[in-house]
């Protein structure tokens, strides 16, 4: 049985792919960056302990025998001169200590006594622990005791250099940076492009520069939305040419139907020719909404808008209200808008008989338009899938029971062209809910 190697945790990750390259080159190059400067630190320290300890080789057997031919009063004065950076000369016994518990501290007086050929018996001390320092008593040959004091020191660092690594780690981020933008700059233009894509075809191509792949995918996305653009304007032709057509026959039919005696056949016929005249009608206007052509955009007082929509419809004495609710204005295209709030109310009462509207402002600042309606609802399992063409709730393909499914496909449809979102969701205590979504207030 194989094992799944666990995944890492994304919630531990950044969202976006820009953040998350950043992070990891970022995070890659500073620990080479890092490592480097600490082999550099580490290969530096050793040589400077090796230049030390071999500075105290040669020098310790010099500065002894020098003290040991001067007179005590001349000792007094070459003290000073023999001093070095991390040890020095006392005319004096070395100080109460410990035993020497470090390696190093051993090592410096092992050679301390290598140095000096055994001649003298030493006697070293660990005087204290932090900073670390160790004195080496020896006597010389007058009796009189000399003491060896060591301090090691760290390796001497430049007040330079921090600026100089701080420098370094600026620039190394900021080419990081701009690295990760230069990459992932297509690839967001990419994601919008694709988000924009208009399947009429109306949308400007993408540019196709920058590097190959991105030129390539660039290409491969415009091709994609010309294929697109012609396979919904060949389908749309097909449904507009074969509504069109029909409406000369139908015509005739309705015709010879009012020619025959008045009886509850011709009833039904008529009935039935004015079902297919509504369909084709509304499959006309499909056709239409999928080619819509766009007025110029207008500064638009929606709450104004909504009242003479409104209107409208209470003046042939459908009911229909309006209540109220904020107050917005927006730059859109009035007579796409009225279409498709006319659609959303006509489904409304259609279904429920009454129909409100609201205006509002969301939390995210969203211009909102909602079309409400008691009517029986809608099962949450559908609510996406009614507003695609010809998607009817009601099983029967009656006119006055389930429509021809068109309403709500068309109100989608021109939403999308105005840019905006159409959203449907069920009330509490019944009835359906349609939220247009058209941009942020003004």
């Amino acid at each position: 049985m194989s094992s799944v190697p666990p995944k890492w945790p994304s919630r531990l990750l950044p969202r976006t792919l820009r953040a998350r390259l950043l992070l990891i080159l970022g995070a890659g190059l500073l620990l080479a960056h890092a490592l480097s400067f600490s082999v550099l630190s580490y290969e530096r320290m050793d040589a400077t302990r090796s230049m030390m300890l071999r500075n105290l080789f040669e020098d310790i057997p010099v500065s002894v025998a020098l003290l040991e031919r001067l007179s005590p009063a001349q000792r007094v004065e070459w003290i000073p001169r023999l001093e070095r950076r991390t040890y020095r000369y006392l005319l004096r016994p070395a100080q109460t200590g410990k035993p020497l518990a470090s390696e190093r501290a051993r090592q410096v007086a092992g050679l301390i006594d290598d140095a000096l050929a055994h001649r003298y018996a030493l006697r070293p001390r660990a005087v204290s622990s932090l900073p670390e320092r160790y004195e080496v008593e020896l006597t010389l040959r007058d009796g009189r005791p000399l003491t060896i004091e060591v301090t090691p020191a760290p390796m001497p660092v430049a007040r330079w250099l921090p600026w100089i690594l701080i420098a370094q780690v600026v620039l190394l981020l900021a080419c990081v940076g701009a690295a990760v933008r230069l990459a992932t700059r297509p690839l967001a233009q990419l994601a919008l492009a694709a988000e924009r894509m208009d399947p009429a075809g109306k949308g400007a191509p993408l540019p196709q520069d920058g590097g190959a792949e991105i030129a390539k995918a660039a290409q491969a996305l415009n091709t994609l939305q010309s294929r697109v653009a012609a396979h919904v304007s060949e389908r749309t032709q097909i449904l507009a040419a074969i509504s069109h057509d029909l409406q000369t026959p139908i015509t005739r039919m309705r015709l010879r139907v009012e020619a025959l005696d008045e009886s509850t056949e011709q009833a039904r016929l008529l009935n039935d020719v004015d079902q297919i005249s509504q369909l084709i009608r509304e499959g006309l206007n499909y056709a239409r909404s999928a080619r819509v052509t766009m007025d110029p955009s207008v500064r638009l007082d929606l709450h104004a808008f909504l009242d003479s929509v409104v209107g409208d419809y209470q003046d042939t004495g459908k009911a229909v209200q309006h209540t109220g609710g904020d107050n917005a204005s927006l730059q859109t295209h009035p007579q796409v808008l009225r279409r498709v709030l006319q659609n959303l109310i006509d489904n409304a009462l259609a279904y429920a008989g009454s129909a409100e509207t609201r205006l509002r402002v969301d939390g995210k600042g969203q211009v909102c338009i909602d079309v409400l309606d008691r009517g029986p609802g809608v099962p949450e399992a559908q609510l996406d899938a009614i507003k695609q063409p010809f998607h009817r709730l009601e099983p029967s393909r009656s006119r006055s029971t389930g429509g021809t499914g068109l309403g709500l496909a068309i109100a989608h449809q021109l939403t999308n062209a105005l840019g905006g979102q159409l959203a449907l969701i069920n009330r509490d205590g019944g009835g359906l809910q349609a939220t247009l979504t058209l941009g942020t207030k003004a």
